[in-house]
């Protein structure tokens, strides 16, 4: 869109459909009244909304017809996104090798404003593992994925896209600007950023920015509890993010 369009206001029937199919997917089902209060919509216009909507499949409601949750549309476009492009594709083939040799959990997240979102995943072979989900976002400055992000990007876009103050999600969260910036620093100089229980109590991830943009758009990370860490396993985790990240970067010539 140029930026005369990106001036222009929204049409409001179709910023109504999408802030509530962003409520729904952010804060799961929820009520007519509890929907009409946190959207500031009228409850008439939200009900034809909503009715609507499950015609086509984007909302369900529970057995008792009260409680409003996605519906399987909203699967099958998610899907599609995430299948779209060579790109994925590339960056699967990396994901699988990587789950393949540490049989850590694996991630591919994507930055979305402040945050990042988990897009694709390998599971660990393990019983004690970090639960994530597809979909879930994070503040990105309280995970490695968003920070080998935000170190792709200058200090003051850092600064435009965060949500200040920022939020800890934990004891050893990244909160203050200086710290902050010092650590982006230090992920520029290595190549690598790392989560030490800055978004789940004991485990660390260690991620690598993926090299088919300018900036980079997406990481990939593996994370691991620190019950099973060592610093063998650290320092091998990097070189191997590193070696797909460069045939990646090799690979992206390629693309069209």
């Amino acid at each position: 869109m140029n930026q005369q369009g990106a001036d222009r206001p929204p049409v409001k029937s179709a910023d109504r459909t999408l802030e509530l199919l962003e409520a729904l997917a952010e804060g799961g089902p929820r009520g007519l009244v509890e929907l009409s209060r946190e959207l500031d919509i009228p409850k008439s216009s939200l009900h034809g909304l909503l009715r609507t909507m499950s015609q086509r499949g984007w909302v369900e409601a529970d057995a008792t017809g009260t409680r409003f949750g996605l519906g399987v549309r909203a699967l099958q476009v998610g899907a599609a996104y995430l299948d779209s492009g060579d790109s994925i594709e590339l960056v699967n083939a990396a994901l699988d090798a990587l789950a393949e040799r540490f049989g850590e959990t694996v991630h591919l997240g994507r930055l979305d404003g402040p945050n990042v979102v988990y897009i694709a995943k390998r599971e660990s072979a393990h019983p004690l593992r970090l639960f994530s989900a597809i979909g879930r976002r994070l503040p990105a400055h309280a995970t490695a994925l968003g920070k080998a992000l935000l170190a792709a990007r200058p200090d003051g876009e850092v600064d435009r896209l965060l949500e200040w103050p920022l939020a800890a999600l934990t004891s050893h969260t990244i909160t203050a600007p200086d710290a902050l910036h010092a650590e982006l620093d230090r992920i520029r100089d290595t190549g690598h950023a790392e989560d030490r229980e800055e978004n789940t109590e004991g485990i660390m991830c260690l991620a690598v920015a993926v090299p088919l943009r300018s900036p980079a758009v997406d990481a990939i990370s593996v994370s691991v509890p620190l019950a099973r860490l060592r610093d063998t396993t650290a320092a091998d985790i990097v070189a191997a993010l590193h070696h797909h990240t460069a045939q990646l970067r090799a690979a992206a010539h390629l693309l069209p």
